[in-house]
């Protein structure tokens, strides 16, 4: 059993488009992100599959029906932040106060606990641990927020692979994004966009790979965006940030359908938690 999970944000609230559009000019862009959050719902609905939606308080707020939605379905629902800020450029009192809000909101919505919190851009590592303590405090059970790969943006490589408590038997449990080890270098494996970049057949193998070498479940990640090719297009971007955004969006749809029919999958809350 792997464990699926959905990052509930839309198309301009990525960190990749930071500098092009402000959370002020949020209010004013299309949002589309209802419409597909519906089209992954009815698609798990079709495979009998439930999963974990780390969910920004900004996406809550603006419709609480689809997150009764998400719910009612029978999914977990967890904190993804409230304004999609990186956790890695927040004081303390910054990421106290959102992490916080943006669980309150969630709870009084669903009318359920929230156990679980993702950073945007998975902006938790080696030298903003101290946030993995806040989580405690603020009532969370686990995050899914150390990426342990090399990348531009984020990562701790030298972390675990799997299910550890980085403050300490007491502390948080932090449940990493799946990877491959090989050649001596962790691989992502869990999703993102190098599951759109890469042919189906190496995240298959990976996982497979995760779950009869390894002996571990999958934890793997999308947004409602990639399966959305209509979306409008930015200008004024990067060829790197457009390839990274854009690339094989038309494909998306049908290799998530793909992936639910190829192994089995679960909420992180049922598949770690009740084991913990």
């Amino acid at each position: 059993m792997n464990a699926l999970t959905v990052d509930v944000e839309d198309y301009f609230q990525v960190s990749a488009f930071a500098a092009r559009i402000a959370p002020a000019d949020w209010p004013a862009m299309p949002c589309r992100v209802e419409r597909n959050v519906d089209l992954i719902l009815g698609m798990l609905a079709a495979h009998g599959v439930h999963a974990t939606f780390f969910t920004l308080g900004w996406i809550a707020e603006r419709y609480p029906a689809l997150v009764r939605r998400i719910v009612s379905a029978g999914h977990e629902l967890a904190s993804h932040g409230y304004a999609h800020q990186r956790a890695s450029q927040q004081t303390p009192q910054q990421f106290a106060h959102d992490i916080t809000r943006s669980k309150h909101l969630l709870e009084q919505l669903s009318g359920q606990p929230v156990l679980g919190y993702r950073a945007p851009s998975f902006s938790i590592g080696q030298r903003n641990l101290w946030a993995l303590d806040s989580l405690l405090q603020a009532g969370y059970r686990y995050s899914s927020s150390i990426y342990p790969i090399r990348h531009d943006h984020y990562g701790m490589p030298d972390a675990p692979r799997f299910a550890w408590r980085p403050r300490g038997e007491h502390g948080l449990l932090e449940l990493p994004v799946s990877t491959v080890r090989l050649l001596g270098r962790n691989l992502p494996a869990g999703g993102g966009g190098y599951f759109r970049l890469l042919p189906y057949a190496a995240s298959r193998w990976a996982l497979r790979r995760i779950n009869s070498h390894d002996g571990q479940a999958g934890i793997f990640y999308f947004h409602p965006w990639e399966l959305d090719p209509g979306q409008p297009v930015l200008s004024g971007i990067s060829l790197k940030t457009r390839l990274r955004h854009y690339l094989n969006l038309r494909r998306m749809e049908a290799r998530i359908d793909r992936l639910l029919g190829d192994f089995r999958w679960g909420r992180i809350d049922h598949i770690f938690l009740e084991h913990a």
